[in-house]
């Protein structure tokens, strides 16, 4: 497990990991715990989505892209902003983009 230290030192002035190749489920965890959250398969199906979106697009999506992106490749009962919000609660695309080790969405505060 990463220590609190340990994440800390691999983050930018935001919470947010400062290089995307240092994210490992480890650190996922590390992130969930901090927000509150208990990784189910649901949320690692959202994770691997988010960082199947970085790929594609070179950013991190802002809430609304991110529930087009899930409804295309989740589906329509995936890709609705009350299912996300129930894995990410706040801002599914900031604490979801967070906990995937992407960089901090433009549009979130």
């Amino acid at each position: 497990m990463v220590s609190e230290n340990e994440l800390a030192d691999l983050c930018d002035e935001n919470g947010f990991l400062s290089d995307t190749g240092n994210w490992s489920d480890d650190i996922a965890q590390a992130f969930a715990a901090q927000e509150g959250i208990s990784l189910t398969d649901a949320h690692w199906e959202v994770l691997s989505l988010l960082r199947d979106y970085f790929t594609a697009f070179g950013n991190s999506p802002a809430n609304r892209a991110l529930v087009n992106f899930a409804k295309q490749q989740l589906g329509p009962e995936k890709g609705k902003s009350l299912y996300l919000m129930g894995l990410f609660p706040g801002s599914p695309a900031r604490v979801g983009s967070r906990i995937a080790g992407l960089p901090k969405p433009k549009n979130c505060l």
